[in-house]
């Protein structure tokens, strides 16, 4: 099972506006394996000495060294943290403050040290992560899947989750005739499976609160129409169209690619065509400048970030100017970034995507909720 614990959009936006004289951001790659992470955990040691070399050559007081000092120690005794990882942990400190994920992506080897954190990885966590859940759910057993990009498919074990329709309503069986009782045939069973539906949804809003992955029904007639109208769980439009109960995890998991594909190409496409209806009003863009400045006032809706590209420079916290620069530094950063985090924060959304996948393969598109 992968240890997970992602960043909310929101928190990602009041991150982004978090400055300091020692901002240290430090990705690394990881196992959810136990047994190996112990390599993981001596890099982290290794990236931290680098990370306290780069603020003592800046010249930062040893007073502010040392708080960070102790918050990378007190992680780096952290058993539990350690044998429980799923493929990158992010670490984000400052004297004052220690901030920790753990992200399904396997994400570059990054120290970075600066005024503020650099967030691009955590960007690139939120955003089309090729993981999902599985529900799947037949009159005879339900089973919640977690399908991961390099893991193999394991099913999680849901506290009172019903073990079948059958025992979920105290019966031997929902199929029975009904005779002299108030509700029989197609309609008690239909009521039935109802309750059972009900009680699958009660077990399973405390495991996906708080979970931005995609769960995927896998379910056949007419039990697929009773989840979808009588539970509140965020299921996708698509449904795994096949009887459950004979498919392993791993069948489940490569049925719910093309799935997860899709719903990714959807997403995609829809921006795409939002973008083009909208370029006309002056109310899309692809110019940095230009998205800088509508982000620092709440003026962008959806953004696409290229997930690869770094635009060195600042964007002033008050005008949104762009300052553009050669290269990061002490009075630079990725500007790109920088305009993430403004939109999250003002409750625009986000989507870091490949540059292809860009309008004009530019390093940002931006949808505007008015004109320029």
């Amino acid at each position: 099972m992968l240890y997970v614990d992602l960043p909310r959009p929101a928190e990602i936006g009041r991150l982004n506006q978090v400055r300091a004289d020692a901002c240290v951001s430090i990705y690394l790659r990881s196992t959810p394996l136990t047994q190996d992470v112990g390599k993981t955990r001596t890099r982290f040691g290794q990236l931290v000495k680098q990370a306290i070399a780069q603020l003592e050559e800046a010249g930062l007081e040893k007073r502010r060294i040392w708080p960070l000092e102790e918050h990378f120690a007190t992680l780096q005794e952290d058993d539990d943290f350690w044998e429980h990882q799923a493929h990158s942990p992010a670490v984000l400190a400052t004297p004052d403050r220690m901030r920790t994920f753990r992200l399904a992506n396997e994400l570059p080897e990054t120290v970075e040290v600066s005024d503020r954190f650099h967030l691009k990885p955590l960007l690139r966590a939120i955003a089309f992560p090729n993981a999902a859940r599985v529900l799947a759910v037949s009159e005879n057993a339900v089973r919640l899947i977690e399908v991961s990009p390099a893991l193999p498919a394991v099913e999680i074990r849901v506290p009172d989750m019903p073990r079948d329709a059958a025992s979920a309503v105290g019966k031997a069986t929902i199929n029975d005739s009904g005779a002299g009782r108030r509700i029989g045939g197609l309609e008690g069973q239909k009521v039935r499976l109802g309750q059972y539906i009900r009680k699958i949804d009660a077990a399973l809003r405390p495991v996906l609160a708080g979970s931005d992955l995609p769960v995927i029904l896998a379910s056949t007639q007419p039990v697929a129409s009773l989840v979808r109208s009588l539970s509140a769980l965020p299921v996708l439009d698509e449904t795994i169209e096949a009887s459950p109960d004979d498919m392993s995890p791993a069948e489940l998991a490569q049925a719910a690619r093309p799935v997860l594909d899709a719903y990714y190409a959807d997403r995609l496409a829809a921006f795409q065509n939002l973008f083009e209806a909208r370029a006309g009003a002056r109310r899309a863009t692809t110019d940095i400048s230009d998205a800088a400045r509508a982000a620092t006032f709440g003026g962008v809706e959806t953004l696409l970030v290229d997930i690869d590209s770094v635009v060195p420079g600042s964007v002033d916290d008050e005008t949104g100017e762009v300052d553009f620069a050669r290269k990061n530094g002490a009075g630079s950063y990725g500007v790109v970034d920088d305009i993430a985090g403004r939109v999250l924060r003002t409750g625009g959304q986000v989507l870091a995507v490949r540059q292809e996948d860009i309008p004009e393969q530019k390093s940002l598109a931006a949808i505007l909720r008015y004109p320029l």
